[in-house]
C-alpha cells in the first residue's frame, strides 16, 4: 500500500503500525511523538495501517498531543491506585488550569498517600510499558466488571446497544478510556501530584510549553464555582451519562430541566443581591470565553437587577476600537482586534469617568467596514438608580477600566464548566461543551457550517488564553452557565452538522471525535427547554434579543 508522510510516499505492508514505519520520524521529532491522525481520524502509534492514506504525527506540543498525554496520566493513575489502594475507588471530578482535580471515595488523602501514588506513578512510567487495545464481547466485559469495578470507566457497558467493549490494557491491569491514549507509558515524564481541597491534583504540562510544568496559580474561586455545581448535580444524581440516559428512558428528564433552569435563576438571583447591598457598585463587568451564554446572561441579571431597583445601562465596548491604521499587528501580520491595545483604552476611561460624574457624553458608534469610530448624535447620561454594564473579553482586566475605583466596579466571570462526566473516570472537557455551543449558534444565527467553525476555533482558544483564563480569578462572583441537560438537546441540531463534514477534509478528525462523544447521549426534545434558558442563546426561540 502507498501512505503519504509530509511530502514523501511510502510503501507499507498491510498490518504494519505507524510506529513501525515512521520510527525514525518519531525518533528525531522535537518534542516526543504521542499519537496520530491517519486520514483525518485519531489515532494512536499502534494503528495497524490496512488501507493506504495520509499520516500527520501528533506531538506533545500540540492541543490534541496535550489530550493524549492528559488521558495517558489518568489511565497511568488508575494502574498506580490499583497497586496502591486495590479496593478504593477514585472519580475524576472536574479540570483546573493545566490539573484534573481527582477524589477517592471513603478515603482520607493525605501527603504520604500521594506520595505512594506518585512513585508508583513514575515506576510505571519509566518502565516505559506498552499500552494496547483489546476488544472484549458484551459477555467478557461484564463478567471482567464484576471481578473488578474498582476506578474503571464503564461508559461503554452501562449503554445497552454496546455489544463489543474496547479496553486498553497495560501488564495486568484493564480499563475503559474515552479517547485515544499514548501506545507507551514512557511519553508522559513531566507530572506533578499535590494534596488539593478533600482530594488531589493531577498536573501537567501546557501544548505551548511541554517539556515543564507551569507555575502553579490558584483557582479557588473557580474550584469552588465546579464543585458546588458537582455536590448539586450528585445530589440530583445525574453527574454521568448513564444517569442522564436513565432520567430520559425513566421519563424525569423535565424535572432534571425544571430544577436545573432553576438553580441558574437563583444563582443569578444571589449576584444581583450582591450587587445591590453594595451601594458603591456603579459598574458591572461581565467576561468570559466564547459560547459561554454572556448575552442571555446579562440580560437575566438585568432582569433581576431591576427587582431590585437597580436600571443597567449596556455600554458595548466594540465601539471603542482605535482606528484601523492604529490597530496592533500580531505575529502574522494580521490585525489583532483581541488583544487590549485594539481598544482606544484613553477615550473609554475618559467617557466611563465622565458618566460616573454625572457628565452626558455622546456615545461613540464603531464602523467596522471603514475602521473609525463615527459619533451620529447618540448621548447618555447615568441617573441615580442606574448602574453600567459592560461585556467584553477583557472585562476582568483591570487595565480596560484603570481610572476607575475598585469599590466601584463589580466583576463577574461566566463559562460553561462542564460538570457532566461521562463515567467516574471519563470526563467532558468544557472546551468541547462550547464548541457544540458555537457550532449550533454559527449555523442557526451567522450562516456559517461546522467545518468554519471548526477551523477556525483554535484561534478563539489563544485568544481566550491570552485575554480572559489569567484574570478569571479577579473576578467577584463566577457563574457557571452550564446545564446538566444541554448536550442531549445540541445533540440533536449538531449531529447533522458534524456528519456534513467529509472525511477528507481536515476537520473531520475533531468533527469524528464529538461525533463519537455525543453517540452516547440519548436526544432530549428541543420543546423541554424553557423559553428563557440560556440554551436558547444557541438554539433559538428564547424570549431575549441577541
Amino acid at each position: 500500500m502507498k501512505i503519504q508522510f509530509q511530502d514523501k510516499i511510502m510503501e507499507v505492508q498491510n498490518e504494519t503500525t505507524i510506529q513501525e514505519l515512521l520510527k525514525e520520524a518519531i525518533e528525531k521529532s522535537e518534542y516526543p511523538v504521542i499519537g496520530a491522525i491517519f486520514n483525518h481520524e485519531y489515532v494512536n502509534l499502534s494503528y495497524p495501517i490496512k488501507q493506504e492514506g495520509e499520516i500527520k504525527l501528533i506531538d506533545i506540543s500540540s492541543k490534541e498531543g496535550t489530550k493524549i498525554y492528559r488521558r495517558t496520566i489518568i489511565y497511568i493513575l488508575g494502574k498506580a491506585l490499583e497497586k496502591v489502594c486495590p479496593d478504593k475507588k477514585m472519580m475524576v471530578n472536574y479540570q483546573l488550569p493545566n490539573s484534573m482535580f481527582c477524589e477517592i471515595e471513603d478515603t482520607e488523602i493525605t501527603e504520604e498517600l500521594i506520595q505512594k501514588l506518585s512513585d508508583e506513578m513514575h515506576q510505571i512510567v519509566r518502565a516505559d510499558l506498552p499500552i494496547k487495545q483489546v476488544i472484549m464481547t458484551r459477555k467478557e466485559a461484564e463478567e471482567f466488571y464484576q471481578r473488578d469495578d474498582t476506578s474503571k470507566g464503564r461508559l461503554q457497558l452501562d449503554l445497552p446497544n454496546n455489544q463489543e467493549i474496547f479496553m486498553y490494557y497495560c501488564e495486568d491491569y484493564y480499563n475503559y478510556c474515552y479517547g485515544t491514549l499514548a501506545n507507551r507509558t514512557g511519553v508522559t515524564k513531566i507530572f506533578e501530584m499535590i494534596k488539593y481541597e478533600d482530594g488531589f491534583l493531577v498536573r501537567y504540562p501546557t501544548s505551548s510549553n511541554p517539556e515543564q510544568l507551569p507555575k502553579m496559580i490558584e483557582t479557588k474561586k473557580l474550584a469552588w464555582a465546579l464543585d458546588e455545581y458537582d455536590d448539586i448535580h450528585k445530589i440530583l444524581n445525574v453527574n454521568t451519562v448513564y444517569k442522564l440516559n436513565k432520567a430520559i428512558e425513566e421519563d424525569s428528564i423535565k424535572d432534571i430541566i425544571m430544577l436545573d433552569e432553576a438553580l441558574h435563576e437563583k444563582k443569578i438571583a444571589n449576584i444581583a443581591d450582591e450587587i445591590a447591598k453594595n451601594r458603591n457598585v456603579k459598574m458591572i463587568l461581565i467576561a468570559g470565553p466564547s459560547s459561554s451564554g454572556k448575552t442571555t446572561f446579562a440580560q437575566r441579571l438585568g432582569l433581576q437587577l431591576r427587582i431590585n431597583r437597580i436600571k443597567p445601562v449596556t455600554i458595548s465596548v466594540d465601539n471603542y476600537f482605535v482606528e484601523r491604521k492604529d490597530t496592533p499587528r500580531d505575529e502574522n501580520g494580521e490585525y489583532d482586534f483581541e488583544c487590549i491595545e485594539a481598544i482606544d483604552l484613553e477615550l473609554f476611561n475618559n467617557h466611563l469617568t465622565q458618566l460616573l460624574n454625572g457628565e452626558e457624553v455622546e456615545m461613540p458608534e464603531f464602523d467596522f467596514h471603514i475602521g473609525t469610530k463615527r459619533y451620529n448624535g447618540k448621548k447618555l447620561k447615568l441617573e441615580p438608580d442606574q448602574v453600567l454594564v459592560i461585556e467584553g473579553i477583557h472585562c476582568l482586566n483591570d487595565k480596560l477600566t484603570s481610572k476607575i475605583a475598585k469599590d466601584q466596579k463589580y466583576k463577574i466571570y461566566i463559562s460553561a464548566l462542564t460538570v457532566l462526566n461521562m463515567d467516574r473516570y471519563n470526563r467532558i472537557s468544557t472546551t468541547d461543551t462550547r464548541l457544540i455551543r458555537r457550532i449550533v449558534r454559527d449555523y442557526q444565527f451567522r450562516g456559517y457550517d461546522a467545518k468554519h467553525t471548526i477551523a477556525t476555533w483554535y484561534k478563539v482558544n489563544n485568544g481566550e488564553e491570552k485575554n480572559i483564563f489569567p484574570y478569571q480569578e479577579e473576578a467577584n462572583s463566577i457563574f457557571n452557565t452550564s446545564l446538566i441537560y444541554e448536550l442531549g438537546v445540541l445533540k440533536g441540531v449538531v449531529m447533522p452538522l458534524l456528519e456534513e463534514i467529509k472525511q477528507e477534509e481536515l476537520e473531520y478528525a475533531e468533527a469524528r471525535r464529538l461525533i463519537d462523544m455525543l453517540k452516547y447521549f440519548e436526544t432530549i426534545p428541543s420543546e423541554y427547554v424553557p423559553t428563557n434558558s440560556l440554551l436558547k442563546e444557541f438554539l433559538g426561540g428564547g424570549n431575549f434579543k441577541y
